[in-house]
């Protein structure tokens, strides 16, 4: 695939993947991606993210359900981070069950929880 070969990965064969709700605009996570998780997110138009802890490929929902379906992807300026806009299936894209990974805010040097879990994760990774 031409566009694969137009993309930046780093020395380690990574590049930036963010995965934004294609509705709200909402930033829900951020993860790493190599040459054969981005060829089969096209593919597959579902999120498939590399795991540098566990040095395999992660498809977004194996374990817990909650997918992650393609609406359109971007690269950026440089072409070394990628856009994924997508609709979270489940509603949770965080493994602590809240929809976002981002929920902890920064107020006056302390971390704030801005986000109720929406799903126990021992519920959900049984």
């Amino acid at each position: 695939m031409d566009a694969l070969k137009q993309v930046k990965f780093d020395d380690q064969g990574l590049i930036p993947a963010i995965a934004q709700d294609y509705q709200t605009g909402e930033i829900l996570m951020f993860a790493w991606m190599n040459q054969e998780a981005l060829s089969l997110t096209i593919e597959k138009q579902q999120a498939v993210y590399y795991s540098r802890s566990r040095k395999k490929l992660w498809f977004k929902g194996e374990e817990s359900g909650h997918s992650q379906l393609i609406k359109e992807i971007y690269s950026d300026c440089d072409q070394d981070v990628i856009l994924l806009k997508i609709e979270q299936i489940g509603g949770i894209a965080c493994h602590t069950g809240r929809a976002s990974c981002f929920f902890q805010k920064l107020d006056n040097d302390n971390w704030l929880t801005t986000a109720d879990v929406i799903k126990d994760p021992k519920d959900i990774y049984e």
